[in-house]
Formats: structure tokens, C-alpha cells, sequence
């Protein structure tokens, strides 16, 4: 495994965001949901695939708050425009996302 250094560390951009819309995305060979999601005023909204179809219905998922690393380039996937990479753990195909367990504003960095 690479060690990183904390330089490196500070340069991927992890924020909170709230989840404001979610759609199938029946395009892609392994199931996934388009996520629109909510950074804040300074951030604004961006849009993320995520292949978390296993462990979540979009009822779950709805108005709820993810972490995501906003700061990649933008990565065409099929006929959408991936924004953002909502974290999660992985185990086979299931995939976990990554959540804060309070409330806190949307925007917020993580380190």
C-alpha cells in the first residue's frame, strides 16, 4: 500500500451533502442510481453515478447525507456526467455508504 503524505491527504476535497434526487440508471450493465446531491450554497448541487443498488432502495437513500470527494474531474459514465464520487465501503457488491451519524450542514469538510 502508498503512503501518503498529509499534503497529499489535504488535496482530496471531502464534503457533506444532502441527497435531493435519485434515478435509476438502467443504462449500465451493473445496476446503479443517478444521485443529485446538495453541497451547500458555496458548493452547490452536483451529480455522482453510485453502484449501491444491493443494500439501498432510492426510499432509503432520499434526503439523506453522504460524504463525497467533489474535487475529480468530471467522468462521463454511459449517457450522465459523474460530478462526484459518493464514498462507501465495498464488500463483493455490496457497498455501504459512508454517512455522518448527526445531522451537520451540508458543505461541511471532512478531515
Amino acid at each position: 500500500m502508498n503512503k501518503l503524505s498529509w499534503t497529499d491527504f489535504e488535496k482530496i476535497d471531502m464534503r457533506v451533502g444532502t441527497i435531493i434526487n435519485i434515478e435509476d440508471f438502467p443504462e449500465l450493465r451493473n445496476p446503479a442510481y443517478k444521485l443529485t446531491i446538495d453541497f451547500g450554497e458555496k458548493i452547490g448541487v452536483k451529480k455522482s453515478s453510485a453502484q449501491i443498488t444491493v443494500l439501498y432502495k432510492k426510499e432509503d437513500l432520499m434526503n439523506k447525507q453522504v460524504i463525497a470527494v467533489i474535487n475529480f474531474p468530471k467522468k462521463q459514465i454511459a449517457n450522465f456526467m459523474s460530478e462526484c464520487l459518493v464514498l462507501g465501503t465495498v464488500k463483493d457488491k455490496e457497498v455501504t455508504v459512508i454517512q455522518p451519524n448527526l445531522l451537520v450542514e451540508n458543505g461541511l469538510r471532512i478531515l
